[in-house]
């Protein structure tokens, strides 16, 4: 039985993480597989779906501009280009199975992908097109968690789905303490307030100055995303109240 959507439509931040197995490397077909399934049980809801996809089981530039080889501003550009390999793998997987995807960039690149637009984004997407949005924002100094809610914005999104591998918003890293408390429920104040680390706070202003609650949850547990749409009870809401 599909589940009833509580969003018209929706903006999904997907990590890079999520396109490589615990501890691997690269794009691995399984893993792939995983995201592109529930992506297509959301699908069924007759939900309008943007999706923003990070780089870090490809590139991660931050190490690398830290040393004296080369500026922050290259390596954020590799960055973006590594979104640009997971969102083609991604639009490949999705119409594989025969749903139609488009995958956009924020950096031109003719004859790969579509170039951002939020007018012909908002078009795909009312045409029943899952949304790919590559090439973070085009700029430097800005990380796909930015990206992600300035993209919600720009589409009108009804919510930010923050994918992660940890069940929501803790004080403290669960992964390194069993005793860390989970929020079922933060402002975006506090998240502020306290930098919790969830986001980036300009990811956070964002969302709180266009009004967009965000859902942090977690990924790799199959029907997690499909709940999230239905609004069900998962992982943490960041929200006004």
């Amino acid at each position: 039985m599909v589940m009833k959507a509580a969003y018209r439509r929706v903006l999904i931040k997907v990590s890079g993480e999520s396109f490589c197995g615990p501890g691997r490397f690269g794009i691995d077909p399984s893993s792939l597989e995983a995201i592109a399934d529930e992506l297509l049980g959301v699908r069924e809801m007759d939900v309008q779906i943007g999706l923003v996809v990070g780089a870090g089981n490809i590139f991660r530039g931050r190490p690398l501009a830290e040393t004296d080889l080369i500026t922050r501003t290259t390596a954020d550009a590799m960055g973006m280009l590594a979104t640009v390999m997971n969102a083609l793998a991604l639009t490949d997987a999705l119409e594989h199975h025969g749903a139609e995807a488009r995958a956009l960039t924020a950096i031109p690149m003719g004859g790969m992908c579509e170039p951002f637009g939020r007018r012909s984004a908002v078009e795909h997407l009312q045409a029943g097109r899952i949304v790919i949005f590559a090439g973070g924002t085009g700029n430097p100094f800005f990380t796909t968690d930015t990206c992600a809610a300035l993209r919600a914005a720009e589409i009108d999104a009804e919510v930010l789905l923050k994918a992660t591998k940890v069940d929501g918003v803790f004080d403290t890293d669960p992964i390194t303490n069993n005793n860390a408390k989970k929020f079922d429920r933060l402002t975006y104040d506090k998240v502020l307030a306290r930098q919790l680390g969830v986001m980036d706070l300009s990811a956070i202003t964002i969302c709180k100055d266009a009004g967009i609650p965000v859902v942090v949850f977690r990924m790799d547990k199959p029907g997690n995303l499909a709940a999230a749409v239905a609004g069900e009870d998962v992982g943490t809401i960041i929200s006004d109240t």
